[in-house]
């Protein structure tokens, strides 16, 4: 079975020889099975893992994303892509757990700034306007 996770910029992992993989949506964990019947659902925060045929675990956080599986010809191998804004590849679930959670609080760090710095622009914006407004109102009373 082949498995694709593909980001907007880039291809995170085109593997060919994948045994199984496991992923997590809204309805719980689900796995699938070379064959598999076509399927289509939306993944959350999950992770990704998959065995390769040679019995290596592999895990690819993900950042919300859609996942389809798609039987092949003759119901043999089949392909699965998982399409998604963010993915992060480790082999060690606890590492993965780690930098996922590291970049995850850098992340909330640089939208706390863009947040303070976009209500201070919208502050002095107001500023402005209201020293417009009261230059006019001062004008209005003389005239």
């Amino acid at each position: 079975m082949k498995l694709m996770i593909v980001a907007p910029l880039a291809v995170i992992l085109d593997e060919e020889d994948v045994a199984a993989i496991r992923a997590e949506d809204a309805s719980g964990s689900f796995g699938i099975l070379p064959g598999h019947a076509d399927f289509l659902t939306a993944l959350g925060l999950s992770v990704v893992s998959w065995t390769s045929r040679d019995g290596g675990r592999h895990h690819c956080a993900v950042r919300r994303g859609v996942l389809t599986a798609e039987r092949g010809d003759g119901g043999k191998g089949g392909r699965v892509t998982v399409a998604t804004r963010e993915a992060i590849l480790g082999d060690d679930l606890s590492s993965l757990h780690e930098t996922v959670l590291a970049r995850f609080e850098a992340d909330l760090e640089d939208e706390r700034r863009e947040r303070v710095e976009a209500k201070r622009l919208e502050l002095a914006a107001i500023r402005q306007i209201m020293r417009h407004l009261g230059d006019g109102f001062r004008d209005g009373a003389r005239g």
